[in-house]
């Protein structure tokens, strides 16, 4: 399955994309349901050591989706991450919040996961 293939709804590969990290062993949660068919995705990826790391998905030049690691790429503590989905989540309430817990980082939604 392609990530990035806009002829898959969000609400799809996200749901298949929990799935498979739950049954992967790496507990993962829808925590906001975005647009159904093209809201873009923010990851929370919990560290379980009180910091957490944050992504959001973003175009290339030539249209294919990435991952962005925000507001800064590097872990940070977990209520810095909170106050800034609680920000993105204002602005844009079409995005779809995962939340995973992973002491290795792992983002399930990446190709190369």
């Amino acid at each position: 399955m392609s990530w990035d293939d806009d002829r898959i709804a969000t609400h799809v590969w996200v749901m298949a994309g929990v799935r498979r990290s739950n049954q992967e062993g790496i507990p993962a949660m829808v925590r906001h349901r975005g647009e159904a068919m093209g809201g873009l995705l923010l990851l929370k990826i919990s560290l379980l050591d009180g910091t957490a790391r944050a992504y959001t998905q973003q175009r290339d030049l030539d249209g294919r989706l990435g991952w962005m690691a925000v507001p800064r790429d590097e872990a940070l503590p977990e209520a810095e991450i909170e106050a800034y989905l609680e920000r993105a989540l204002k602005r844009d309430p079409d995005l779809w919040l995962v939340e995973v817990e992973d002491r290795q980082g792992r983002n399930p939604f990446s190709p190369e996961a």
